[in-house]
């Protein structure tokens, strides 16, 4: 039951930090930070522990846990892991790490709220990642969905209701057409053997028409397509994150677009191949459409946090080409390109975070000059810039190469134009640097305190670390799709 301890000991983490926030006990004052801190440490520990003493072959699900939950409609509780899901939750804990830092001084107002509603989107995402029973895997879909829109709606920005309803329609109204795919596939399955079944490994047994399955894998896509986010689904994400406090930014980019991604991996490609074969041209057109369109609207902003969420839509245009490549190379790049992003957007983001605590500005036009006051800032600020754009050496260079590699194979001309998006990048990109750190200084700001330091030393080193040695991730992404 240990992976159920570490879904549920993250809410009940989150629980612990709201109710004993700045309270004092046997002499000691809480603050739900630390409560926080020190939770995700040591339930991440214990997430690798239970894979490195697992002693079990990743390359295919495992089944963890798997218990009678609804029985009347034979829906169970069911977790397993298997390589992807395993390097997705590393990265949620690494980044649910960054997120806690990032918010240490940031936030003051409910800070106790504040951490359960943080913690709680952590729990739903390791639960989306490890669900195998498909109501369970909603049940998680909605769980995550509801505290990210609180901490938008409450600790946000200036038009942070706005973008909260926002972020909420457009992820419900997918999120209920998945949940009729998922009923009609139940409904099917009860047809087809007799027996109503919610669970991922009998439907991967299912015998389905052609033209129900267009239907049916369209449900999911749009689902993971809005989360992801592509064109058209996309318009949501600017202004998410642009209002949500610097953790709620990092937590989108880094975290929640991986999981409309993992879905179309996991679900939409493995539950209905030939229906995804089918429909993987309009899918590669629209990745190509999201990485040109992510890419020249990232160069007309003026708002930090709005260049690098457009940044996002293009980086995952290449995702979602590669996974409908059909092609093991594509994949390899889709996995690393997963990974590379989160970390590097989530850099990004964090650099917004600590120039807005300076300067209380996300607007370019009042920023320049911030080398001369803040050298280490504006050096890891070009490491992350040349991270966005694909600096070989850095991991977003491998997951891009392999990428487009693969997807050449099977769409030569759409990987042509997507690879204008690698040069779109690195004009945003350099931008971004020279509008922020270069030119005539116009305010003198602190250079990164210890802990900034630290969150910026840590993810420059993650990306150089997986830039030169991509086979920590490879290892893992080749199995899966063998």
């Amino acid at each position: 039951m240990m992976l159920t301890f570490i879904i549920f000991g993250l809410l009940l983490s989150g629980s612990i930090a709201w109710v004993t926030d700045n309270k004092v006990f046997a002499g000691i004052k809480f603050q739900a930070k630390w409560v926080s801190l020190l939770s995700v440490l040591a339930l991440g520990s214990c997430f690798l522990l239970l894979v490195y003493f697992s002693n079990q072959n990743f390359q295919q699900l495992q089944l963890f846990e798997r218990v009678s939950w609804i029985s009347s409609l034979n829906i169970d509780y069911a977790l397993a892991l298997d390589t992807l899901s395993i390097t997705l939750i590393v990265l949620t804990f690494i980044l649910a790490v960054v997120c806690i830092l990032v918010s240490w001084e940031e936030i003051q107002e409910k800070s106790g709220f504040y951490y359960f509603n943080l913690l709680a989107t952590f729990s739903g995402v390791i639960g989306v990642f490890s669900a195998v029973d498909m109501f369970l895997f909603f049940f998680f879909w909605e769980v995550m969905l509801i505290p990210m829109t609180a901490i938008i709606a409450i600790w946000g920005h200036e038009n942070r209701y706005f973008a909260a309803i926002k972020f909420f329609i457009f992820t419900q109204v997918s999120s209920l057409l998945m949940l009729v795919a998922i009923i009609a596939m139940a409904y099917i399955h009860q047809q087809q053997t007799g027996v109503m079944s919610f669970y991922y490994q009998d439907w991967l047994m299912l015998d389905i028409k052609i033209g129900v399955a267009q239907y049916l894998m369209l449900g999911f896509f749009i689902a993971f397509a809005v989360k992801l986010p592509s064109v058209p689904f996309h318009s949501w994400l600017p202004d998410a994150h642009t209002q949500a406090p610097t953790a709620g930014s990092v937590l989108l980019a880094g975290i929640l677009l991986k999981t409309g991604a993992y879905g179309l991996i996991r679900f939409v490609i493995f539950l209905f191949p030939q229906a995804s074969e089918n429909f993987a041209p309009i899918a590669a057109t629209l990745a190509v459409i999201s990485i040109l369109y992510g890419a020249k609207m990232a160069f007309a902003q003026s708002d930090f946090k709005r260049l690098v969420a457009y940044s996002s839509i293009s980086h995952m245009g290449f995702v979602m080409l590669a996974i409908f490549s059909f092609n093991e190379i594509a994949y390899q790049g889709a996995i690393v390109t997963m990974v590379a992003h989160g970390l590097s957007s989530a850099a990004l983001f964090s650099l917004a975070g600590m120039i807005y605590q300076r300067i209380h500005s996300r607007n370019l036009n009042d920023m320049g000059g911030f080398w001369q006051s803040a050298p280490r800032m504006g050096g890891f600020g070009l490491a992350f810039a040349a991270a966005a754009f694909g600096l070989p050496g850095l991991a977003n260079f491998v997951g891009e190469f392999l990428s487009l590699v693969g997807a050449f194979q099977v769409f030569p001309i759409m990987v042509v134009f997507a690879s204008l998006g690698l040069i779109g990048s690195a004009i945003y990109g350099m931008l971004l640097f020279q509008k922020t750190f270069q030119g005539v200084p116009l305010k003198q700001v602190q250079d990164l305190s210890v802990r900034e330091f630290f969150i910026c030393g840590s993810l420059l080193g993650l990306l150089v670390v997986l830039g030169f040695y991509p086979n920590i991730i490879l290892g893992y992404a080749f199995g899966v799709f063998a």
